[in-house]
């Protein structure tokens, strides 16, 4: 039993350790590429990029805390 949770508890370390890096990439992609400028003015919604950054930089910041507590929570010997 204590195994089988110590797997459980592997598993969910994995995935958020994957989806706090997910997160990051795509924020820092939104951040400093002109991706979402770009897919904003194809749709016509160019009015919302200058409100971009006040929402993508948190964003970017939060997915970056969470990838490091994540990482800091991580047994030794645990892979990604």
């Amino acid at each position: 039993m204590a195994a089988e949770l110590g797997y459980i508890r592997a598993m969910t370390n994995k995935l958020l350790l994957r989806f706090g890096i997910t997160g990051t990439v795509l924020a820092a992609l939104c951040c400093f590429t002109p991706i979402l400028v770009i897919a904003l003015t194809a749709l016509g919604m160019a009015s919302l990029i200058p409100r971009l950054d006040p929402i993508l930089i948190p964003v970017l910041m939060f997915f970056a805390a969470f990838t490091f507590w994540t990482f800091t929570r991580r047994q030794p010997g645990e892979g990604l």
